[in-house]
């Protein structure tokens, strides 16, 4: 028999049998398809060494009016707003509270107990101490992180020991930071669990505490995000990445008033004209001449931080007297208390919460959606002068995630797809069912890609081009017979366009962690798969990487990773081989009536961009053929060979010549791995030398 070339069809096909999938790819691992040929993915390179507390569940990148690169990063313990590799902790503060003399009660050891009446901490709760007196000022005024002990009280670790008594003085202040959810998703049993009436009597229900979520968007080139479950908040990029980011509701904080007619008003929050205000003294003294606690006013003239105040007949605020002590501002909007999902309209400016409560209620409403006026996200509360208002969608029990494409918002609820539309007033927004019955995994398992939307379902895979149609999967049944469907919510998409792929990462049937990965390239219309543990990603745009995070569960930290960065796996300034192989599925020897003998493989590699590790061994693969004596049979013999490098340029396609074999079977698997640092390689049409070798 002739040279026999092995020309298999692009992508990993897991559906049927090895045998059914003949001419194809069967398994493999950190592998991709370029142009129908297989290659080692890009390597990844650590964005910093810096690391951040937490697992990372949300990431935004942008850019303020300074060109300066900017990304939001939400975890199930803090947000961090990262600039030049540095993650700066900008997590809003819950309540801020002055305890009582002497809270602090140590043993001799580092645990302190805390006196704290109605703290409303939860176990793994940050929060820092300022006003602390005496021998432990130095140690105690400073962040820590609780341990839960009861309503009124909480424990800490210090970095040294405290001697046995109260310590602490008589003005020390606690500011908590918001409560801090679950890394991962925990079954609950018993009673509490469940709704009223789940499971049999004397047994309890079950539910699951879902995990902390954030949704995050720049308005301009400030910040606004929220947790699942929680209120909205923003973060002012004038004010720098040492400012927290503030309730959208209360913006609190001092306001300066300069004496002047008409009086000039310094707030710590870049406001917007026209918001409507009301002032009150904070600390002990008086307000200035001409302001009222119990009056609205207006701000014009808004220039940076600095406005102008008149009264609801336009009339401009004089004050001849500053007043003493410090003021405080509240804007005058119903900005939702409570939300599961933040978005903001690109082209229209609007700002969306959606599963929120309503006007004037502090109930949540899973299925409602409201949106603040258009270029104003203070004013939620719909007049004829606005254009913020509501919908409620009925299809459902409660909104799960949402993409933003050119011309609508396409929103999940868990077993609807709706479309979002700008109308206009008086309607406004309007909404659309585009498909009914279908699921979504969670809040991050959709994405839009080339101006598709991809999403990951239960057990299924979904796209949205102007109609909703179910992908065809070679990988269905793959992916989701090894998916922990309790997790579900910690599936994250991503892009990486420069290859045409998205990305789904997902948790494994035994894992409570992500450990896997499942890729669709869209224009090849193929899919791969892999293993990695990353819990957020982005795409390259404003960087010139695509941006990914890990988590290790020991130190309970995670850091920022570029991808398709170098050759290897680096997440932490050390190099290490990327494990990659792709093995086919079963393949003829002839019609398969005969066996064949092959006694050498003739490579077809590239190893372009690849270099020398730094002892010296050239870039190499290992190639593996396998034969066997029917379909399902095992293999009954193999071989395998190094195809190494063998030119010093790098541009050079020189590499070893042929391997030689001696296999028998009558059908063949075929298989290149590799393990070795600083190798880049892609497959093209190697060949076999075949001579027929009887029927037995």
């Amino acid at each position: 028999m002739p040279l026999q070339k092995v020309l298999l069809k692009p992508g990993v096909n897991r559906e049927n049998t090895r045998y059914t999938s003949e001419g194809g790819w069967y398994e493999g691992n950190n592998v991709r398809f370029r142009q129908g040929n297989p290659e080692i993915i890009g390597g990844w390179t650590p964005f910093s060494l810096n690391t951040f507390v937490g697992v990372c569940r949300s990431l935004w990148n942008w850019a303020t009016l300074g060109s300066v690169n900017l990304i939001g990063v939400g975890t199930n313990l803090k947000f961090y707003i990262e600039e030049g590799g540095f993650f700066n902790d900008v997590t809003p503060i819950r309540a801020t509270t002055t305890l009582g003399a002497n809270p602090f009660t140590g043993d001799g050891t580092t645990t302190v107990v805390v006196t704290a009446a109605s703290h409303g901490a939860v176990n793994g709760d940050y929060v820092t101490f300022s006003g602390v007196t005496g021998t432990y000022a130095t140690l105690l005024n400073a962040q820590y992180q609780i341990t839960f002990i009861n309503a009124n009280s909480y424990s800490i670790t210090t970095a040294s020991a405290v001697a046995a008594g109260a310590t602490g003085g008589a003005a020390v202040v606690a500011a908590y930071q918001l409560n801090t959810g679950p890394a991962y998703t925990i079954p609950l049993s018993g009673w509490g669990a469940g709704s009223w009436g789940a499971g049999t009597w004397g047994v309890g229900g079950t539910s699951n505490t879902g995990i902390r979520l954030w949704s995050q968007m720049n308005y301009g080139q400030d910040l606004i995000f929220g947790p699942r479950g929680g209120g909205i908040y923003y973060w002012n990029a004038t004010s720098g990445v040492t400012v927290r980011g503030v309730n959208l509701n209360t913006l609190g904080g001092t306001v300066t008033f300069t004496v002047a007619s008409p009086t000039v008003a310094t707030f710590t929050t870049l406001l917007t004209e026209g918001t409507a205000v009301q002032f009150s003294v904070s600390t002990g003294g008086t307000l200035p001449t001409g302001i009222s606690s119990a009056t609205t006013y207006y701000l014009i003239n808004v220039n940076g931080v600095t406005a102008n105040l008149i009264d609801s007949s336009g009339n401009l605020i004089n004050v001849t007297v500053a007043g003493s002590g410090t003021f405080s501002v509240s804007l005058l909007v119903d900005v939702p208390t409570v939300q599961n999902l933040i978005t903001i309209s690109d082209t229209s400016r609007f700002v969306f919460a959606m599963g929120c409560n309503d006007y004037g209620s502090v109930v949540q409403d899973p299925m409602l959606i409201r949106w603040s006026d258009q270029e104003n996200p203070y004013v939620w509360t719909p007049d004829a002068t606005n254009q913020a208002g509501s919908i409620r969608l009925s299809h459902g029990t409660e909104i799960v995630a949402a993409v933003q494409t050119r011309q609508e918002i396409v929103v999940f609820t868990d077993a609807t797809v709706y479309s979002l539309q700008y109308l206009g007033p008086p309607v406004v927004w309007s909404s659309q069912i585009l498909g009914d019955n279908i699921s979504i995994a969670g809040q991050n398992a959709a994405v839009i890609a080339s101006g598709v939307v991809y999403w990951m379902g239960v057990d299924k895979f979904y796209a949205y081009d102007g109609r909703v149609q179910t992908l065809n999967c070679d990988l269905r049944r793959h992916v989701f017979n090894d998916f922990n469907l309790s997790q579900r919510a910690q599936v994250y998409a991503g892009t990486s366009e420069a290859f045409n792929e998205v990305w789904w990462f997902y948790c494994s049937a035994n894992s409570t962690l992500i450990d896997k990965y499942v890729v669709y390239n869209y224009v090849e219309k193929i899919w791969y798969y892999g293993t990695m543990s990353r819990t957020a990603w982005f795409d390259s745009g404003l960087l010139p990487y695509p941006v990914a995070t890990n988590y290790n569960p020991t130190t309970q930290v995670g850091r920022l990773i570029n991808h398709e960065s170098g050759l290897n796996d680096n997440t932490d300034g050390t190099e290490y081989a990327i494990d990659a192989y792709i093995s086919s599925s079963e393949f003829d020897i002839g019609d398969g009536h005969n066996f064949g003998f092959v006694w050498r493989i003739i490579p077809d590699l590239t190893f372009s961009n690849s270099t020398n590790a730094p002892d010296g061994t050239t870039p190499r693969v290992t190639m593996t053929i396998a034969g066997l004596y029917n379909s399902g049979s095992g293999r009954i013999d193999n071989a395998s060979g190094l195809v190494a490098k063998s030119s010093s340029y790098l541009l050079s396609e020189e590499f070893t010549g042929q391997i030689f074999t001696r296999i028998r079977g009558r059908q063949m698997v075929f298989q290149i791995e590799s393990n070795q640092i600083n190798t880049c390689w892609q497959l093209g049409a190697p060949r076999i030398d075949i001579k027929p070798d009887g029927r037995r």
